[in-house]
């Protein structure tokens, strides 16, 4: 009989997490550069991890994100320097997260995009991902929280309290931390606004159960009604026309908000 696996009472630790890439997929492209930022809930920082890597064999970069590569110069040269082979630096970067004090949790601004990477590389080099197959998106976190349409729930739409004053380069250790930060201010914002919630909750009395009573043998079965000598015909008013289904919205615009990442 197998045994029971006892429940994970670790606490959490965010790992916030970017990746620097020459194309939209992993495979035909290369990951160049990654960095995660490990984080308490409060923003204490735990630990950073970061590399640059080479290119996997035949990959090649798509030409529209070279092109834009093109406008990142100061970016481009971070992320080509200090160059490792990904099956190193990936064993390396699960055995980081493995080691955390805590049960890791994957974060990213959008997570479909990192973690895309992410779990190929590691999968592919590693053989395993410490976060399992889950990962925390930030954006649905903020489409939540503010009420935007979801495809309109980019960075500059959310509340500045959230954005600390943090740089965004697309080097990817930078971009690691502001993400972090910002994920733990709205945590923060989801937190207060719980207990906000919680403090006006009305309290649902406990209305008292009413002992049962014993029922008698003569009482335990109601005698028929006699039959009726008025019309059997249903008293009911017959029921009117259906009332006309409501008409359903035109669909919304086109989002025509480039993503921001």
């Amino acid at each position: 009989m197998a045994k029971r696996q006892l429940p994970d009472t670790r606490p959490e630790i965010y790992v916030s997490t970017d990746v620097e890439t020459d194309g939209p997929i992993p495979g035909p492209h290369s990951m160049l550069s990654f960095a995660s930022v490990a984080m308490l809930a409060d923003k204490t920082v735990l630990g950073t991890f970061s590399a640059n890597l080479e290119t996997l064999p035949g990959a090649v970069g798509h030409p529209v994100q070279m092109k834009w590569w093109e406008t990142e110069p100061e970016a481009w040269a971070a992320c080509r320097r200090d160059l490792q082979p990904p099956e190193q630096a990936l064993v390396r970067y699960v055995e980081w997260v493995e080691a955390l004090p805590g049960k890791p949790v994957f974060v990213a601004f959008p997570a479909g995009f990192d973690f895309t990477w992410m779990f190929w590389y590691m999968m592919r080099f590693a053989g395993r991902s410490p976060f399992g197959w889950a990962a925390l998106d930030i954006k649905t976190l903020g489409f939540s929280l503010t009420g935007l349409r979801y495809r309109r729930t980019v960075k500059a739409a959310l509340p500045q309290a959230w954005i600390d004053p943090l740089p965004h380069t697309h080097v990817a250790l930078d971009d690691a931390l502001e993400q972090g930060a910002m994920f733990c201010n709205m945590l923060a914002a989801l937190r207060e606004r719980e207990a906000a919630l919680a403090a006006i909750a009305p309290e649902s009395p406990e209305s008292p159960e009413s002992p049962e009573s014993p029922e008698s043998p003569e009482s335990s079965e109601s005698p028929e009604p006699p039959e009726s000598t008025e019309s059997t015909e249903s008293t009911e008013s017959p029921a009117g026309p259906a009332s006309p289904a409501e008409p359903t919205g035109t669909s919304a615009p086109p989002d025509d908000l480039a993503r921001q990442g």
